[in-house]
């Protein structure tokens, strides 16, 4: 059966939010030895804390909810978009008595994911005590005071905890949903659902939420070029002076300029794209761990593999067993 994923819609939701996991976790499909896309991974449902009925938007409409919250109880992931009538849950850090009733249906091990300021409903539960958190960067000071024992981090995308993941404001939600695709199925399968998305297919979870200039002004000189330079040569090395080369400038301008436009530095750029392709080649092909460390630029096993479980918490070849796509592709 597909892992079943249960949006939980609250008064006040914003329908962009809401829409993340049906368009992430819908699209994903299992990958068939032939190419051809297989069978759905996921079945997302949505619910409301009451039973069936309309749920107020921060627009102009409101959506009519099919499932009341006993449909909680069959959750795998469940996950809280934004909203902004939260009541004492943003006021006082307490669950309304409808809230408390709802979540009473969930069960014990079921994977709680919030989007932006879902993470408040998150704490109000209890879930992120004492536990590594993050919500919109707006947000977050106010998050902290309510919510003391949460160790929030105001500066991510997105917080991965296990079996509890949250996630900065809005489109750090497709973010979080395309990683835990990831985290389930591999890159092969996330990034079909990224092209069809048109979306990045990545950005690591520490990135910044706040980018000084994600688009260049235009009397100021980009880093387009030398990020395209770098992915076209990972398997060799890349100074950071050549880098700096392509756009002609210092490495230190490049340095500041690459910040404010990625929201990491050069270095952390490139050691994730490495991280992408190493786990590209380990779904898809047949090449010794050798070989891909060195075409995706880490050069020996013990780095790729040092690099491998400080971003992924598991081995090369453990990394491999577990997303290698079909059977004919064995390692």
């Amino acid at each position: 059966m597909p892992h079943r994923v249960v949006v939980l819609a609250l008064d006040g939701l914003l329908p962009f939010e809401l829409g993340i996991p049906q368009r992430i976790f819908g699209l994903s499909r299992a990958a068939e030895p032939s190419g051809r896309r297989g069978p759905k991974l996921y079945e997302v449902v949505t619910c409301s804390v009451r039973p069936p009925g309309p749920v107020r938007t921060d627009a102009d409409f409101t959506i009519t909810v099919e499932h009341g919250p006993e449909i909680l109880a069959t959750a795998d992931t469940v996950v809280i978009p934004a909203s902004y009538e939260l009541g004492p849950v943003h006021t006082e850090g307490r669950l309304t008595d409808e809230l408390v009733a709802a979540f009473a249906y969930i069960r014990p091990g079921t994977r709680m994911v919030s989007i932006c300021t879902g993470s408040y409903v998150l704490a109000a539960a209890g879930y992120l005590d004492g536990r590594p958190a993050t919500t919109h960067w707006a947000s977050a000071d106010h998050f902290q005071e309510l919510f003391p024992a949460v160790r929030v981090d105001p500066d991510v995308l997105f917080i991965d905890d296990g079996d509890v993941l949250t996630s900065a404001g809005v489109a750090a939600g497709i973010d979080l949903c395309l990683h835990i695709v990831r985290r389930d199925h591999g890159t092969a399968v996330a990034n079909d659902v990224a092209r069809r998305t048109v979306v990045p297919p990545h950005r690591d979870g520490g990135q910044a939420q706040y980018i000084q200039r994600p688009v260049p002004d235009a009397q100021l000189a980009g880093t387009t070029t030398a990020r395209a330079w770098a992915l076209g040569r990972l398997e060799r090395p890349i100074l950071l002076r050549d880098m700096a080369q392509q756009e002609s400038m210092s490495v230190r301008t490049f340095t500041r300029r690459f910040r404010e436009e990625v929201g990491v530095s050069p270095v952390q750029w490139l050691t994730q794209q490495r991280v992408e392709l190493a786990r590209r080649l380990l779904e898809s092909t047949d090449l010794s761990i050798d070989r891909v460390a060195r075409d995706a630029g880490f050069g020996t096993p013990t780095s790729l593999r040092q690099h491998l479980q400080a971003a992924l918490g598991v081995s090369p070849t453990v990394y491999r067993r577990t997303f290698r796509s079909t059977a004919g592709n064995r390692a």
